[in-house]
């Protein structure tokens, strides 16, 4: 393949995750040389690093949380920087890992493992079980405050009535560090992102006891992060971008090149996972292009938003809704594709806690969460 002699260089920060497939594919397959872009991939060990590295302008773009561009334009808990998500990098992927000792207790509670709503009465169970015998409360890991793993574990859990800042710990374990945390004991369970589970799996560390698509399974999981200012000064840059990161989800999602791609990877600048791991992986339930994995619409960022103000990490207020949704700019997605963003997100399922999120009408959904306690 030809390549353009002149490109312009952009510094992408990622974390070892699958989901950073789409960043790595543009990369690797050419993609993003294609489009006259130099991409620069820079592994990084934690969320904080990948935030502090953007504010800096140490990297210009990133594989980014979902939730991190939001809290960072809102200034909640750091500083506050004007960031966007034009795209989506991926949905699904995440699951709750168990140790063998946790999964075994909730196994004795006599309720359905296999239906996430019964397994977390399951866990309420073993949760009040604990506290009248004396023992100090359980542990889990999720790898950071703006992160769906926080949000989805702390939705799961007060689904069936386990207070996630009461009746529980949550410590925030940065990915690569799950597996190692859960087989050392200083955790009981996880939630994070592939491959981690699986390999917690394969080593005989833990049980995966639910993907998190299961009750949530069109969220976008991981976006693509960056100043606005950086977006702002390079148009044309991002603009390019955009088209090679879209051939790569679509390269990444097709199954035949699955093997492929777990072969890429596994090498130690990526993963540094086994690659029948990381294939195993790949075959659960994320996607990066099919199902609207790509898109990133102001009804994701709101519900983000609205886990932040439920969970107590921001006041509620008109002002910051209307900050969250201009976030998440799908029309820079769209500009970059002619117009074409293909079939919308599908449907979510039923609420678990039996509270609809309505877009249209945050302030009513966190009124009702707020009669239910």
């Amino acid at each position: 393949m030809s390549r353009p002699e002149n490109q312009a260089i952009v510094r992408a920060g990622f974390i070892p995750l699958v989901d950073c497939a789409v960043l790595v594919v543009a990369r690797e397959k050419g993609f993003a040389a294609d489009h006259g872009i130099d991409l620069h991939l820079s592994k990084e060990v934690s969320w904080a690093n990948i935030r502090d590295r953007i504010n800096v302008g140490a990297l210009d773009v990133a594989h980014m949380l979902a939730g991190m561009p939001i809290a960072q334009s809102l200034g909640i808990n750091h500083i506050k920087i004007p960031m966007i998500a034009p795209m989506a990098l991926g949905i699904g992927g995440n699951a709750i890992t168990l140790s063998h000792a946790l999964h075994h207790e909730l196994e004795g509670t006599g309720e359905d493992l296999q239906a996430p709503l019964s397994a977390a009465h399951a866990l309420r169970k073993v949760v009040e079980k604990r506290r009248y015998e004396g023992k100090e409360p359980l542990s889990f890991g999720q790898v950071f405050p703006f992160s769906c793993h926080n949000y989805q574990l702390r939705y799961w859990m007060a689904a069936a009535g386990v207070d996630p800042d009461r009746d529980v710990r949550l410590v925030v374990i940065p990915p690569p560090f799950m597996v190692k945390s859960l087989e050392a004991g200083q955790v009981d369970g996880f939630c994070v992102g592939e491959p981690w589970n699986t390999l917690a799996v394969d080593q005989g560390v833990g049980v995966i006891l639910t993907q998190t698509s299961a009750f949530w399974p069109f969220g976008p999981e991981k976006v693509l992060g960056l100043q606005e200012a950086w977006a702002d000064a390079n148009p044309g840059t991002l603009h390019a971008l955009l088209q090679a990161l879209d051939q790569a989800a679509r390269w990444a999602d097709e199954v035949s090149n699955h093997s492929e791609l777990a072969q890429i990877l596994a090498r130690a600048e990526y993963l540094d996972v086994a690659a029948d791991v990381v294939l195993t992986a790949l075959k659960g339930d994320l996607k990066f292009y099919g199902g609207g994995a790509g898109r990133a619409d102001c009804p994701h960022a709101l519900w983000l938003y609205a886990q932040m103000v439920r969970w107590g990490q921001t006041p509620l207020s008109r002002g910051a809704e209307q900050v969250a949704c201009r976030t998440y700019r799908p029309d820079l997605l769209a500009s970059a594709l002619g117009g074409e963003l293909g079939g919308g997100p599908g449907e979510n399922l039923p609420p678990l806690d039996g509270t609809a999120f309505d877009a249209s009408d945050v302030p009513g959904y966190i009124a009702a969460l707020n009669i239910k306690k």
